[in-house]
């Protein structure tokens, strides 16, 4: 008689089991017979379930053993025969510890599975239990000798550390940490040159009517960053305006001189403010917009698609976004002064005596066209950080959803900071040459 674990009764009761169930749902003469006969069918199926299922008693015969013997030269080998399988009774894993407890001088373990018939995840876990026994015992693990299968598995539950278990090692000093920092920045400097460099020559080719981008992507870049701009702009140089107005009208009290409010106003929203406040609003709007887009495109993989075609993502992507900004950041510039005087026009008519005239007459003698071309030539400068720099992290981000997150960051941090740094050199320069 067939045992209940043995391979040809599971599959006979299972069909069993699939034919008490289809007779479950056979339609009976009435409700009675048919709630007799589901508790009936239901204690038989319950019954061949637990045949099925039934876990070997303590007496079974162990069918998958493992043998370990000293080999000489410091090693042993551990036999492996049977099915080691879950559904089998297993040679106990405290043969191994106690084998290494009495042999102190292994110093490997090789594998001899010549008699192994099949297995499952029980001998992976076996496997893996001796890997963390050899580890306490600095044994040499021989991996080679074991079949393609459990080695591949093997290999990967080792490689991959377990949750939440960091490696500790000693603290890097103060002087590596430094020294890490310091490749790291030049790299990145490295980098940026690079990008600034190949959107120097698109830039170049799109002067020569040479480039590959469509026109129609750079009509749609011009809209979004120049007239769909215009209110978030016009509200941060209205305050900036007022501010400044503010903040002078105040000043300029204390020695009668309140008319001067418009050349303070005009002067600084002219050659700072409007350029600085543009840049750094595009920066957060414009800039970002354009990591993210371009990093979700390098997660989606179209990045690759665009050079297995041969078509240079520099010259596709950058450049419309670039030639975009440098349009649009003059533009931008000059409605960002204009609406910044008009802020530090309120606050100069409203707490001092001037009339509009005499603070539109001072703000015109205080303005020149040096002076207003000082704060374009900036604009145009800052338009080009914030686009090669929104790309630049974009093309650089991680294949993930965080990775662009990561670069959209990044990208509004450095663009920021490299404005404020172009605006210092470009100050140094004209205190210099005198402008």
């Amino acid at each position: 008689m067939q045992r209940a674990g043995d391979p040809l009764t599971k599959v006979a009761l299972f069909f069993d089991f699939r034919r008490i169930l289809a007779k479950d749902f056979e339609s009976p003469p009435d409700f009675c017979c048919r709630k007799k006969s589901f508790y009936s069918h239901w204690i038989s199926v319950n019954i061949h379930v637990k045949m099925i299922w039934k876990k070997p008693r303590a007496g079974v015969e162990i069918t998958a053993t493992a043998h370990i013997a000293a080999s000489g030269d410091g090693a042993a080998v551990l036999y492996f025969s049977g099915d080691w399988l879950l559904s089998k009774r297993r040679s106990p894993f405290s043969k191994i510890e106690r084998f290494f407890a009495a042999n102190g001088g292994v110093s490997k373990l090789t594998f001899d599975t010549s008699s192994l018939a099949k297995y499952d995840s029980a001998l992976i876990s076996f496997l893996f239990r001796c890997y963390e026994i050899c580890a306490q015992n600095n044994v040499k693990f021989d991996m080679g000798s074991l079949p393609d299968g459990p080695r591949s598995l093997l290999e990967l539950a080792v490689a991959v550390p377990e949750a939440g278990k960091g490696k500790k090692g000693e603290s890097e000093n103060i002087i590596g940490k430094l020294g890490s920092t310091a490749i790291d920045a030049l790299d990145t400097f490295k980098a940026q040159a690079t990008f600034v460099g190949l959107v120097t020559i698109a830039l170049y080719e799109a002067f020569r009517r040479r480039a590959r981008y469509r026109v129609s992507d750079l009509l749609l870049i011009i809209q979004k960053s120049g007239p769909e701009a215009l209110p978030i702009v016009a509200l941060i140089s209205f305050l900036v305006g007022l501010i400044l107005g503010f903040v002078g009208v105040i000043q300029l009290a204390k020695y009668g001189s309140e008319i001067f409010v418009a050349d303070l106003v005009g002067i600084a929203m002219v050659r700072e403010m409007g350029a600085i406040m543009v840049g750094i609003v595009m920066s957060g709007r414009t800039g970002a917009a354009f990591a993210a887009e371009i990093g979700s495109m390098k997660v989606n993989e179209e990045i690759s698609a665009f050079k297995t075609f041969g078509i240079s993502p520099v010259e596709f992507l950058v450049l419309p976004r670039v030639l975009a900004l440098i349009l649009m950041f003059p533009l931008l510039t000059i409605f960002a002064d204009l609406i910044g005087m008009l802020g530090g026009m309120a606050i100069g008519l409203g707490l001092s005596d001037i009339s509009y005239e005499q603070y539109a007459n001072r703000t015109y003698a205080a303005l020149n066209l040096v002076q207003i071309s000082t704060g374009i030539g900036k604009s145009v400068v800052f338009g080009l950080i914030v686009a090669c720099i929104g790309c630049q992290r974009g093309l650089e981000c991680e294949n993930s959803s965080s990775g662009v997150g990561m670069a959209t960051t990044s990208s509004v941090v450095q663009s920021i900071t490299w404005i404020i740094v172009a605006d210092a050199i470009f100050a140094v320069a004209f205190t210099i040459f005198d402008i």
